[in-house]
């Protein structure tokens, strides 16, 4: 779901729908606006009120989770890479391809999921060429003496975990976000602001509150759609953490 369409359709559904109320209120008999009718929706509207306010924090906690784990994912693999070449770095002159493989692939990985064109979309599957070779670099390593030989046991593992964590930001980057559950919310929220125009008053000042509510409530589905989306779109996970480990590998 594009986030600016779905934000455009949530304010034109609920800001329509109190437009529409404020029309149709001049068409209901006088009886149908009597205080006990205002005081039946009211009690009703706020049971609606409820369950949107429960499903949007629902919504809210769902996504803001899914860029956090996104987020913490791109930390780990990028604090691995850095200990690994470290590692390397304890293998020996012999370990200088290694490296340099090592390298290649952050970079690669950082181009696929960080794209340079704005209009670009993130790449998160995996590279199996880089991968492979870097395996295949610390595989083919000859060590010389037992902290060698340790520390290239050492080196198999992190990469493996460093590959195991790249799988993951792959596997975790469906939505986390039921599709039926917001258009549920948007219905809600379409038929709160229906009651708002059906029984507010027919002003500016009040047609300009309606117009704010509205904003705020399609803004909050846009940050929610926004949030669902880690590495594409307003709010991305930074890739400063992948940066400041190139900077730390060679030396």
């Amino acid at each position: 779901m594009n986030p600016s369409l779905v934000g455009l359709i949530v304010f034109a559904c609920v800001f329509g729908a109190a437009l529409l109320a404020m029309r149709l209120r001049a068409a209901l008999p006088e009886h149908h606006l009597t205080g006990d009718t205002r005081d039946t929706v009211k009690l009703t509207m706020g049971l609606v009120a409820t369950m949107s306010a429960l499903v949007l924090g629902l919504l809210v906690a769902s996504a803001k989770g899914s860029y956090d784990t996104q987020r913490a994912a791109v930390i780990q693999m990028a604090s691995k890479a850095a200990f690994l070449d470290r590692v390397l770095a304890h293998c020996g002159p012999e370990a200088a391809e290694a490296r340099a493989t090592l390298r290649q692939a952050l970079e690669g990985a950082m181009a696929q999921i960080w794209p340079a064109s704005p209009g670009q979309a993130a790449q998160l599957a995996p590279n199996l060429a880089r991968s492979d070779a870097i395996y295949d670099a610390i595989q083919n390593l000859a060590p010389q003496n037992d902290a060698q030989r340790a520390n290239k046991s050492q080196a198999q593992a992190i990469a493996a975990d460093v590959g195991q964590m790249r799988w993951l930001l792959f596997e975790q980057s469906g939505t986390s976000i039921a599709t039926p559950l917001v258009v549920i919310v948007v219905c809600w929220l379409a038929i709160l602001f229906f009651s708002f125009g059906l029984f507010g008053p027919s002003n500016s000042t009040a047609v300009a509150a309606l117009l704010v509510a509205a904003l705020s409530v399609s803004a909050a589905i846009f940050l929610i759609l926004e949030l669902d989306r880690p590495f594409d779109g307003l709010i991305r996970v930074s890739n400063q953490p992948v940066l400041n480990a190139l900077s730390q590998l060679g030396h």
